[in-house]
């Protein structure tokens, strides 16, 4: 087996663990069927401590489209209702329309999509809107999951991981062809909450992520969990320009089991003691970076309802720059640049900037990927589901070996000048011996004869000859 193959087989075993690391959904689940409003509601206090409702007063995210590629969504959940605006499912295991959950744990992608989007649902006796707080009362808001971005719509995009899949393609199939499907269907942000063992990723993403950051969109990606075996943050989330979402205790520090650490992450946000929508309707409590990545791309799906014209590389500096600093000053690989702080970044003055603070996958595959992939301009006319980027292989120059005509043209140069040298020089002393024979010869045998003057002139005549004539 050669180093290349063992290297990819370890590389295919780590991205297995895709979704199995992404939460603690399986371990830490409490399902329950739904109960009064408020002893769910009131259990999101994120939405207060991360500065969520005081955001809602610019924005709650209308006008957005955020895909959640994930197990699936179930759409007929009473929080969900009116929230997905299309879907697809990427495994070939799942419904068309990507609202079956499916996977070694099926109820993750609704867990997510309740978070992120969530609009509650109205009791019998109440005509109550989706923007209450926390801690609204009965009358004050709706019952059940209230979402940060509770007036965008969510893209449910189903893959099939943490198992086998019986629709035959692997996790390095799914992934890439989910981004680009999300990116061809008006996607503006994309909420991927799933881990692996692995910082390393395949070359066959990086196309889709290109294509993404071509086309301007926002990707956050859970960091992983300690507790499932993620000590490092594992891929999707090294991949760079992907604001990568690390996670919070109860206490706002740094959760222990629930986020793993590395210099890739962004921004940190609440992770444990979570709840959200299950398939079916009911609820649940759980813990992960897999519930901390919605509350951000929740955020991000409010800046950009707020500018629509801003780019991904704005947005996520907006949310970065806006953060608590947290952990050693400046940047960590425990909280990034920061605690999530949702009022600032939908409030404070951010100077504007064209770079992406998490860096750019267009920059890494110039660098790291030369002579392997090249970067190509954006598809003029997306179709969904289009055919990925063309990207041509690179050359590498090669020096030409001399040929004899190369050292033959000067050589022949140079002798031309040497002939044509000789030849005037040759002309030349042809010439004065011509002219030596045919002039007069004097000396003192034959003196030379002078030439007579004409009849009539004077003196000097023939050495001063006016030709002018009087007018």
């Amino acid at each position: 087996m050669t180093r290349a193959t063992a290297r990819h087989r370890r590389t295919a075993s780590a991205l297995m663990a895709l979704a199995l690391a992404g939460g603690m959904s399986a371990a830490a689940l409490t399902s329950a069927a739904p109960a009064h409003a408020d002893s769910w509601r009131d259990k999101e206090y994120w939405l207060a401590e991360s500065g969520i409702t005081k955001a809602w007063e610019v924005s709650k995210g209308a006008g957005v489209k955020v895909a959640v590629i994930d197990s699936g969504v179930d759409g007929t959940h009473p929080d969900l209702a009116g929230v997905l605006a299309g879907g697809a499912d990427i495994s070939g295991a799942g419904g068309a329309n990507g609202q079956e959950s499916i996977g070694a744990k099926p109820e993750h992608g609704t867990l997510v999509a309740t978070m992120l989007a969530g609009r509650g649902h109205q009791p019998a006796s109440a005509t109550a809107k989706p923007s209450a707080g926390a801690s609204a009362g009965p009358d004050a808001g709706p019952d059940g999951v209230v979402g940060v971005a509770p007036e965008a719509q969510i893209l449910s995009v189903s893959t099939w991981l943490g198992s086998a899949n019986p629709g035959g393609k692997s996790d390095q199939d799914q992934i890439p062809e989910a981004v680009r499907w999300a990116v061809d269907n008006g996607a503006r942000v994309i909420n991927i909450s799933l881990g692996s063992t692995s910082p390393e990723w395949p070359q066959s993403w990086d196309a889709a992520f290109l294509y993404a950051e071509q086309k301007d969109v926002v990707i956050v990606a859970a960091a992983g969990n300690r507790v499932g075996g993620n000590v490092q943050v594992g891929a999707p989330a090294t991949i760079p320009g992907v604001l990568t979402v690390a996670g919070l205790d109860r206490n706002g520090t740094a959760s222990i089991d629930a986020s793993s650490q590395g210099i890739s992450i962004g921004v940190a946000a609440p992770a444990e003691d979570l709840i959200g929508g299950m398939p079916g309707g009911g609820y649940a409590e759980w813990a992960g970076t897999s519930g901390a990545t919605p509350i951000v791309a929740g955020v991000a799906a409010l800046i950009r309802s707020k500018w629509p014209e801003m780019s991904a590389s704005q947005v996520i500096n907006r949310i970065v720059s806006t953060a608590k600093d947290a952990g050693a000053p400046g940047k960590d690989p425990l909280y990034g640049f920061g605690v999530l702080n949702a009022e600032a970044a939908l409030k404070a003055d951010v100077p504007e900037t064209k770079v992406n603070p998490l860096g750019s996958i267009s920059d890494w595959i110039r660098v790291q990927r030369r002579g392997n992939l090249a970067t190509t301009a954006p598809a003029a006319t997306p179709a969904p589901s289009s055919a990925a980027p063309t990207l041509p292989e690179a050359t590498v120059p090669v020096a030409e070996k001399p040929s004899q005509l190369d050292s033959a043209v000067p050589a022949a140069v140079v002798l031309g000048f040497g002939f044509l040298f000789v030849g005037i020089i040759a002309a030349a002393a042809f010439q004065l011996r011509a002219a030596m024979r045919s002039s007069p010869k004097g000396g003192a045998d034959t003196p030379e004869r002078p030439a007579r003057p004409s009849p009539g002139a004077g003196p000097g005549a023939a050495d001063s000859v006016d030709s002018s004539h009087p007018s």
